[in-house]
């Protein structure tokens, strides 16, 4: 990592919303970075903060009723936070680009694909109607979609699932960005087709260069995919680690017990899954000490009063907890 450019610095994230039901704290103070070509995992339960951390980062939730505070967000060395709507419409799009969760409502239904996918050109560069065009069929051959010209003038509804989101990346890759964001783009096709876009997303970013931030509760999506991983919590990371060290040596309670609930090919005989008894905690209220310490079975007094920090439990791995989950002491 030394020598790679850091593409993204996200120093103490915070979001939260004011509700009729009170404050909801979606992110709490989340801290890390991001070099040129990573690619980095965000994992988590759904409303553990995944997509809310990457939408306050590119500035896409509306003020109020979201709130994002931060020391700094620097995304190739400007300060996301700081940036007027028309510098950060300049960025989105350009340099850095997301690909959402359902291509179906992220794509205009009345607008050709063509036309959308024109759109990049016309509004981040000096490309003619033409051109635009002419790069935009060459997109779409280069994200697999056959009969790329013809497909030109189709409208989303006459696309399939996968091809729609096929399509999305094609639109998030337009300007050969330096960040590609992508927020559960494989959620809603069958595996086959997710197995698809995962392995086109890996060609494309080693064929480009570019960073990726990918968020998914799904870690056989992340084994396939992540150089290193975030995982998250009610809004807090609980650890951070390469993709190796994560799935081999868990230190986090929750990371230990989120693999222990996937099935596993390599055992002879599986037993019944281990689910993760109880909920999460409130996030109107959020509990003074760790937050996964209703659910933990290797609580400790001092869990309930004082949240851990990250702390270093390996190279470039580290873990909020106190305890040694290989052992079960404390720290």
């Amino acid at each position: 990592m030394m020598n790679r450019k850091k593409v993204l610095e996200v120093k103490n994230l915070s979001t939260e919303f004011n509700t009729d039901d009170g404050v909801v704290h979606a992110v709490n103070g989340i801290s890390y970075d991001l070099y040129e070509g990573e690619a980095l995992g965000i994992v988590g339960e759904s409303g553990c903060g995944k997509s809310v951390s990457v939408l306050s980062v590119m500035k896409l939730l509306e003020e109020p009723p979201a709130k994002i505070q931060a020391d700094e967000v620097l995304f190739l060395g400007r300060d996301m936070l700081e940036l007027s709507r028309t510098e950060l419409r300049e960025i989105r799009g350009s340099q850095m680009a997301m690909v959402f969760q359902d291509p179906m409502t992220s794509l205009n239904p009345v607008l050709s694909i063509g036309f959308q996918l024109a759109e990049s050109y016309l509004l981040h560069t000096d490309l003619s109607r033409a051109e635009a065009r002419e790069r935009s069929v060459e997109l779409l051959k280069l994200v697999g979609i056959p009969d790329a010209a013809r497909r030109m003038e189709d409208f989303p509804h006459q696309l399939s699932g996968g091809m729609r989101q096929r399509v999305m990346i094609a639109m998030g890759l337009a300007c050969n960005p330096s960040l590609l964001i992508a927020d559960e783009p494989t959620t809603a096709l069958d595996v086959t087709i997710q197995a698809q876009i995962i392995e086109l997303v890996k060609e494309l970013q080693e064929e480009l260069g570019m960073a990726l931030i990918w968020i998914t509760h799904d870690l056989g999506v992340v084994a396939e995919l992540a150089e290193r991983v975030l995982v998250m919590y009610a809004g807090y990371i609980v650890e951070e680690a390469g993709v190796i060290d994560l799935f081999e040596s868990p230190a986090h309670p929750y990371t230990e017990a989120l693999l222990g609930s996937l099935p596993r090919l390599d055992e002879e005989e599986s037993g019944p899954l281990d689910a993760i008894e109880g909920l999460p905690p409130d996030l109107h209220q959020l509990p003074p000490g760790c937050p996964f310490y209703a659910r933990c079975e290797y609580r400790l007094e001092k869990c309930l009063r004082e949240r851990p920090p990250l702390l270093d439990v390996g190279e470039r791995h580290r873990a909020a907890c106190w305890v040694d989950v290989s052992t079960g002491e404390e720290r």
